[in-house]
C-alpha cells in the first residue's frame, strides 16, 4: 500500500467578516476553474485531504475551516448558523473567483446548500456528502445531539468531553463516522489527533459548537420559505449527493427527497461507507464527481 500524499498547507486569509485558515491545493494545470470543500461539525479542512489530491487534475481546491473550528476564530457577527457561515463562504469565493464547484459533508452540505440557493451566480456544481438535512429517519448515533444542544447540558457536557485525550477523542470520532475504522492511514491518524492536541487551548472551542449545532437544528424546524428542502428547490446548477449505506448518522433512505426537490440531482449510494465518503472512499467519490461532470 502507498504512503498517502501529506496534508495541504494551511494559510490564514483575512476577509471582511472574518479571518479563515484554508488550505490549498493548486491544480495541476493552469487555468482550472475552482473548487471548495467544506467540512462538516466538528471536522475541519483536514477533512478533504485525500479528495483535494485526486481532483488536482479538475480543478484548484480550496478548503476552508468553518469559523470556530480547525484554525479559524469565530466569525466577528458570532453568526454559527449555515447561513452564517455560508456568508464566509461568499468572502472567501469573493477572493478566489467564481463560479466554484462547491462540496460540503455533513453540515458542511447544510451550509454549502444554503450558499448555492441563495448565491447561484457562484456555484457551478454542487455536490453534497451525507448532507445533514432534515430527515424522516433518526439514527441511533444522532439522537443524543438534540439533548446536547439544550441550553445548559451542552456547557456542562462539551468542556467535559474536551477534557478527555485527545487520540480517545479522534479515534471515537473515526469509529462513528467510518463503516471500517481500519480504513484510516496512520498518517491521516497522526494528523488529525495532532491537530485536537493544538485546537485544545482554544477558548472558543466549546461556544463554536454548540453554536453551530444549535443553529443547525433550528433548520431542522423551520417551517418558513428559507426552509431546507424549500432552498433545494431554488438550487439552479447540477447537484450530485453521495450517501453511505452504512452511515450511522445520516440515513441512506433520505435519498428519494433529494431527487423530489432539486431540480437537477444526481444521488449515488455506496454500499460499504460511513458518513465522511470523502475520507473514506475519496477515489470512488472521486470518480463520482468526474462522471457528474462529464454527464
Amino acid at each position: 500500500m502507498t504512503e498517502p500524499l501529506p496534508a495541504w498547507p494551511r494559510e490564514e486569509l483575512s476577509l471582511p467578516g472574518r479571518t479563515l485558515s484554508v488550505r490549498h491545493a493548486p491544480g495541476t494545470k493552469a487555468d482550472l476553474p475552482p473548487a471548495v470543500y467544506v467540512h462538516g461539525l466538528g471536522g475541519s479542512s483536514l477533512n478533504w485531504t485525500d479528495l483535494m489530491h485526486l481532483l488536482q487534475p479538475s480543478v484548484s481546491g480550496w478548503a476552508p475551516d468553518l469559523g470556530g473550528f480547525g484554525y479559524s476564530p469565530p466569525p466577528r457577527d458570532g453568526d454559527m448558523t449555515p447561513a452564517g457561515h455560508a456568508r464566509g463562504l461568499v468572502e472567501l469565493i469573493d477572493r478566489i473567483g467564481s463560479p466554484v464547484h462547491l462540496f460540503g459533508n455533513s453540515l458542511g452540505g447544510s451550509v454549502a446548500l444554503q450558499l448555492a440557493a441563495r448565491r447561484p451566480d457562484l456555484v457551478a456544481t454542487l455536490t453534497l456528502v451525507s448532507p445533514a438535512l432534515p430527515s424522516l429517519f433518526a439514527t441511533r448515533s444522532n439522537i443524543h445531539l438534540p439533548v446536547i444542544a439544550v441550553p445548559g447540558v451542552g456547557e456542562r457536557l462539551i468542556p467535559k468531553y474536551l477534557e478527555t485525550d485527545a487520540s480517545g477523542r479522534v479515534r471515537g470520532t473515526i469509529d462513528v463516522t467510518f463503516a471500517d475504522p481500519s480504513r484510516v492511514p496512520p498518517q491521516r491518524l497522526a494528523e488529525a489527533i495532532e491537530e485536537v492536541e493544538k485546537g485544545d487551548h482554544l477558548p472558543y472551542r466549546s461556544e463554536a459548537f454548540l453554536g453551530t449545532l444549535r443553529g443547525l437544528l433550528r433548520t431542522f424546524v423551520d417551517v418558513g420559505p428559507n426552509r431546507p428542502w424549500k432552498l433545494a428547490e431554488r438550487v439552479t446548477c447540477p447537484t450530485l449527493v453521495v450517501y453511505g449505506r452504512k452511515d450511522p448518522l445520516v440515513d441512506a433512505r433520505s435519498a428519494h427527497r433529494v431527487t423530489r426537490h432539486f431540480r437537477d440531482a444526481h444521488v449515488v449510494v455506496l454500499p460499504d461507507c460511513g458518513h465522511v465518503a470523502q475520507m473514506e472512499h475519496p477515489e470512488f467519490v472521486a470518480a463520482a464527481w468526474e462522471r457528474f461532470l462529464r454527464d
